[in-house]
């Protein structure tokens, strides 16, 4: 297949963000002498301005990463749990059940700490070295592409109802500032500079390069930042407290992980839907994947009845592992994979998210699932994340996931930032693994991976943007590889697909049973094939960005070369030296 990019080769290192000028960013940090875990910084932040209609400086971060000198693989949850006085019960009582736009969903901010955390474990440089380029993006502006100004429009009544955010994103007369015209966040930049002025205090007092990430670190969660943060929920109502902020810490855990032919692969934990990729690769591997063929019927509905059955799993049984308990080995065991994969019939599609499988003698099955949503014919059309890659020199490997744009809540009076609202990914059913409860973190979307071929032979970080569609994108394009010999970069651009046909992660959690969405690419004879199979099929346009943007890199370590693909679906781009 010919690619409408170039796949991008490196000696050294190589990068695969969200957005060129992250990408930039990143390649400057290792070309100064960075290592990857600094440059996925610098990266990360500079998305949380460059794309802050899909992330937030102050939302989430998932991050994965392999410490060469280390050997040691490593996730950071970087996300929040909800507020100490959180109440499940006000939004039954206020919003028959629902969890409404605004600061009554945000939980605790979680992205600096996660950032901070990895840049102590893992970095060599000081956040002011890594966090310069988000503030000259923020304070000196950069042009207004036209992903980030359609997200813009076509949320408008969302940033209208928060005056402070309207200023931000519709400063012309209501409206966002035009394609090619310079777009400024000169109060999210003060808020980083503040960061950094603290770190940069610290420092010429004589503290060490720890105490100074910490003095950065406490800028934001008890200084002046936790202040504006603290006083604008007590103002408006909402939950979130100085004690919240100040107590808060991010989680370093070992990933779960899966095999996968002489692939191994790896992930978050329950508290994301990491292991579903995991699952559902165990699925796909006892499928003769590539004797099916790229990408015919038969691979298709395969692809798509694991992913079924897997959402199944994750509505049943998914949720932070401090408060429920998950039956993860069970979930990821051989024998499992064995029994789920007799549930599967190749041609017949179920017609409807089936029952989780029988992993644990008490799942959540899904008494009140949600009747199909009518009001909605476009379901997944909320743009929301963004994904980081990074490989380096000396072997180490960084993997990201930022999250929380601004038109999902309110942006802070003073900040520039929305304070992250994840709750949106909570149940106000108090039945549900991922219901509502202080301190619990909400089932998140973003799920950074890292597959390792041979035990060391290669290395290859990968993820996307997408929310639900992300599992199945990043299963598919890791097949691309695995299976079909793809490079990166056409790996990244061959026609996707997606199922709907289970609960969405997202309030208000629309179903939409048997629903299949083909990219234009796909064999027309293929979706009537599925057709006839029992799917709802529809169509997409070539390349939509609602299949996800991914970014990947082939860490080959047999041949020292590192190969980058940046998907062309959004604004993502690939670097290497």
């Amino acid at each position: 297949m010919s690619t409408e990019r170039p796949e991008i080769q490196g000696s050294q290192f190589a990068v695969s963000t969200g957005h060129y000028y992250s990408s930039q960013a990143a390649f400057e940090v290792l070309q100064a002498g960075g290592n990857a875990t600094d440059a996925g910084v610098a990266a990360g932040l500079a998305l949380g301005v460059l794309q802050s209609d899909l992330v937030s400086v102050a939302g989430v971060a998932p991050i994965i990463v392999w410490d060469a000198e280390r050997a040691e693989m490593q996730t950071i949850s970087g996300l929040g749990g909800w507020p100490k006085a959180a109440d499940i019960d006000y939004f039954r009582r206020k919003h028959n059940g629902a969890i409404p736009i605004g600061p009554m969903r945000t939980v605790i901010p979680s992205a600096p700490a996660a950032w901070i955390m990895v840049l102590d474990r893992y970095g060599t440089m000081s956040f002011g070295d890594v966090a310069h380029y988000a503030v000259r993006f923020a304070r000196d502006g950069f042009p207004m592409n036209a992903l980030l100004r359609q997200t813009i429009t076509q949320n408008r009544e969302n940033y209208l109802a928060y005056p402070h955010a309207a200023a931000i994103y519709l400063p012309k007369d209501g409206q966002p500032v035009d394609i090619g015209e310079l777009f400024y966040q000169k109060e999210l930049g003060a808020s980083l500079q503040y960061m950094i002025d603290q770190e940069a205090s610290a420092l010429s007092n004589g503290a060490d390069r720890k105490s100074g990430l910490q003095a950065a670190r406490n800028a934001f969660y008890k200084g002046d930042l936790a202040k504006a943060f603290t006083d604008y929920h007590k103002d408006v109502g909402g939950w979130l407290t100085m004690q919240d902020l100040a107590e808060f810490q991010v989680a370093l855990e070992p990933p779960v992980s899966s095999g996968f032919g002489d692939w191994q692969v790896f992930g978050c934990g329950p508290w994301c839907q990491g292991p579903a990729l995991m699952e559902k690769l165990n699925l796909l591997k006892r499928f003769d994947l590539k004797g099916m063929g790229h990408n015919s019927a038969d691979y298709i509905h395969a692809q798509v009845e694991a992913t079924k059955l897997v959402m199944a799993d994750r509505d049943a049984y998914f949720g932070d592992p401090r408060y429920i308990d998950v039956p993860i080995e069970t979930l990821l065991s051989e024998e499992y994979a064995d029994a789920q994969m007799a549930r599967i019939k190749m041609g017949e599609a179920f017609p409807e998210m089936p029952p989780p499988g029988d992993a644990s003698g008490n799942p959540w099955r899904g008494a009140n699932v949600p009747s199909p949503v009518t009001d909605n014919p476009h379901p997944g059309g909320a743009l929301d994340t963004t994904y980081l890659c990074v490989a380096d020199s000396k072997g180490n490997v960084f993997s990201a996931t930022p999250s929380d744009g601004s038109y999902n809540g309110a942006v802070v009076p003073g900040t520039g930032m929305n304070v992250s609202p994840r709750g949106v990914q909570s149940w106000t059913d108090p039945s549900h693994p991922s219901s509502i409860a202080p301190g619990k973190r909400p089932r998140l979307t973003p799920n950074p991976a890292i597959a390792v071929r041979g035990n060391g032979k290669a290395f290859l970080p990968f993820g996307t943007p997408g929310g639900d569609v992300q599992t199945q994108a990043m299963a598919q394009t890791f097949a691309n590889v695995a299976v079909f010999g793809m490079g990166p970069q056409e790996a990244v651009e061959a026609p996707r697909f997606a199922s709907y046909s289970f609960p969405s992660s997202f309030e208000p959690h629309d179903y939409h049973p048997g629903l299949l969405r083909l990219e234009g690419k796909v064999d027309k004879a293929a979706g009537d094939d599925l057709a006839g199979r029992g799917h709802r099929i529809d169509w997409w346009p070539d390349r939509t960005w609602l299949a996800g943007s991914i970014c990947m890199i082939l860490d080959d370590r047999e041949t020292g070369m590192k190969a980058a693909g940046a998907d062309p679906r959004r604004v993502a781009y690939a670097l290497g030296w």
